[in-house]
């Protein structure tokens, strides 16, 4: 029994990891069932026995990849002075990572367009966007900004953070309007700053 539950986590282990590979360099609408299945050295009925549907592996891949991107972001920010710091640190690493093509391929390009904005918010909210509350309660309980309702706040911040990085994700200068986005994204955040 251990050893059949051992190759089914192999099994899906390898479709995505060729799912994460192909999504992020060709996109979803280049990549079929057939191109996973022959990545991951498997039948595509396995494929199928695994995921329900293509749409499925891509949705399993974004939940994959924006796990390793909140614990990339985890590690760059943990040396910075505070919460508020950090914020901004993070969503610089966050639209710095999103620049790079395979990343942004399935974070911002095909995410929102495979899994419906709904989809790709819930997903989000468990990992990029869930940190936003999170850090804003501990802003707020440290006294680096006043105390307020926590949930419209992180919205309007994640809305912007967001709106930025599908705005950089459409231009041919990622890494320099991520910059410009990056150093904008602080100015909001340090005016929240109890002085």
């Amino acid at each position: 029994m251990a050893k059949q539950a051992e190759r089914r986590a192999a099994t899906t282990e390898a479709i995505l990891k060729a799912g994460r590979r192909l999504f992020g360099d060709r996109g979803f609408a280049a990549t079929t069932i057939d191109d996973i299945a022959q990545a991951a050295q498997v039948a595509k009925g396995a494929v199928y026995h695994h995921f329900a549907t293509k749409e499925a592996v891509f949705e399993a891949v974004f939940d994959v990849v924006s796990r390793d991107l909140v614990a990339d972001i985890d590690r760059a920010v943990r040396t910075e002075k505070d919460v508020l710091a950090a914020m901004v640190a993070g969503t610089q690493h966050y639209f710095a990572a999103c620049a790079k093509g395979p990343i942004c391929q399935i974070i911002l390009r095909d995410g929102p367009a495979v899994l419906g904005w709904e989809r790709w918010r819930d997903i989000d909210a468990r990992h990029f966007g869930g940190k936003f509350p999170l850090a804003l309660t501990a802003a707020m309980d440290a006294g680096l900004i006043a105390r307020q309702p926590t949930e419209p706040l992180a919205r309007l911040l994640l809305g912007a953070a967001t709106e930025a990085a599908v705005a950089c994700a459409g231009r041919s200068d990622v890494l320099k309007a991520g910059s410009e986005y990056s150093r904008a994204f602080k100015s909001l955040i340090e005016a929240l700053r109890v002085h």
